[in-house]
Parts: structure tokens; sequence; C-alpha cells
């Protein structure tokens, strides 16, 4: 009976990690970009990204010179705790890095959209230019 080699062992255990951590099960995370739904009402458009983890300060969101939506999002975890007594087999850091430009409808209001996280996702409010009707009364004529 053959017993396997260290060198053998090294080998087979990254493997087996890999295997684990990247599958269809649990795609990696950093392979993705997050989600975002975009909804509309009579008064507004509502734009949702997940962003799970991520607090305000890792957000930048504004308007460029050519009028469009630009959401950022930069996260950096780097766990400094290191146990003396253990080796790492497999270690990544975190890191998300995201952009997305939104060209946006002509009857948003530019001036007063707004952002805000909360339970993991980034909602940015979008209000519609609000039209004001002009009744137009006058007294017609009958010729």
């Amino acid at each position: 009976m053959t017993y396997p080699t260290f060198a053998r062992r090294n080998e087979w255990l990254p493997t087996v990690f890999n295997d684990l951590f990247e599958d269809n099960f649990m795609p990696r995370t950093s392979a993705t970009a997050p989600a975002i739904n975009v909804k509309e009402d009579d008064k507004q458009y509502v734009v949702e990204l997940a962003a799970p983890g991520m607090k305000k300060e890792d957000f930048d969101v504004n308007i460029n010179h050519d009028g469009n939506l630009v959401i950022k999002m930069e996260h950096k975890k780097e766990n400094a705790e290191e146990d003396k007594k253990a080796r790492y087999l497999r270690r990544e850091f975190s890191y998300t890095k995201f952009e997305q430009t939104l060209i946006l409808p002509d009857d948003v209001n530019k001036d007063k959209i707004a952002a805000r996280v909360a339970d993991g996702v980034l909602t940015v409010d979008l209000p519609k230019v609000v039209k004001e009707e002009v009744k137009v009364a006058r007294q017609i004529t009958v010729g």
C-alpha cells in the first residue's frame, strides 16, 4: 500500500478547496456585477442596487458632465488578525469594485436626486419633473 507524499497532499488540498469554493452552488462573488432593479411610478423612478455588507462610505453617486447617473462602489476588507498556530491553505482578501452609468430619461429632475443605503441595498430616487398643465380659459366669439 502506498501513501501519498507530502508534495502530493499539497497539490490535492488546494484542488479540494477550489472545488468547494468555485462551483455552481457557490460562485465567486467577484465574478458578477450586483443586481440592479429600476422601477417607475407616476412621480419618480427608483434604482435599487444589491450591495450586501456595504456602507454609505463605499459609494460615490453623481451626475457626470453628460447628464448621466454614475454609481460607483468600492469596498476593501482585510482581516489583520494573524493566528500564529495556523498556516493558510487558502487566503483571499475581499475587494469589490463596481461602476455603472445609467442614461437618465429627460423627465428626471436632476436637482432632487437622492440616494440612501439600508439593509444591503443602495436606493437612488429619481423624481420626475412636475409638469404644470396650463389651463387656458378664453371667450370664443361666435361668428
